[in-house]
């Protein structure tokens, strides 16, 4: 009897949650490729860091994925993949340029991991190959997504509540702007350069 009550208690904290939480959807237009759009930083609220190590790897001589966004915390694995050494590091942190790192270089199979503890985008280069260029989006909550090829996104299971959601894109300004999330929500954004 009690194995059926504490079910029964678990199912419905389940749909209770469930029934506050929604999904923040919209296009970003403006601009051809991929959008980075999160929620950012709510106040008085932290999150936990992901144990899964995502991996941007040096292939072709190129970062692949040429954008990545990870949630603040994540600790990215670079790997190399080419037949050449590679190296990996950025000038800046979301702009801050006490926050640059160099990972070194290294050969094929080999990688090297970093910790990003910072919000913010991260424009990652290799010194010896200067045409290499990618990106880490680093959001200072779980809950972002990247848009299709059409330019819509939906972010997930975000708990209703007031924010304020960012979209970042490779060589346009930020925009901001505040949602509300009662069930679901929308933004949509018009960018430039």
């Amino acid at each position: 009897m009690k194995f059926r009550a504490c079910v029964l208690m678990t199912v419905v904290a389940a749909l209770s949650m469930a029934a506050w939480a929604g999904d923040i959807e919209g296009k970003v237009t403006g601009m051809k490729g991929k959008s980075v759009v999160y929620v950012d930083t709510v106040a008085g609220k932290t999150f936990p860091a992901p144990k899964d190590h995502p991996v941007m790897d040096q292939k072709g001589l190129m970062f692949s994925p040429h954008i990545m966004v990870v949630q603040q915390g994540t600790t990215v694995d670079f790997l190399n993949s080419d037949t050449v050494q590679h190296n990996v590091f950025w000038t800046a942190i979301g702009g801050d340029k006490k926050l640059g790192h160099n990972l070194g270089t290294w050969p094929k199979g080999e990688k090297r991991s970093f910790t990003f503890d910072k919000p913010g985008a991260v424009p990652v280069l290799c010194n010896v190959h200067p045409e290499m260029a990618g990106y880490v989006v680093v959001s200072p909550t779980p809950y972002f997504a990247e848009t299709d090829d059409s330019g819509a996104y939906k972010i997930k299971d975000v708990p209703d509540g007031s924010y304020t959601v960012t979209v970042w894109h490779e060589g346009a300004k930020n925009q901001s702007k505040p949602v509300t999330v009662a069930g679901g929500g929308k933004a949509d954004f018009t960018l430039t350069k």
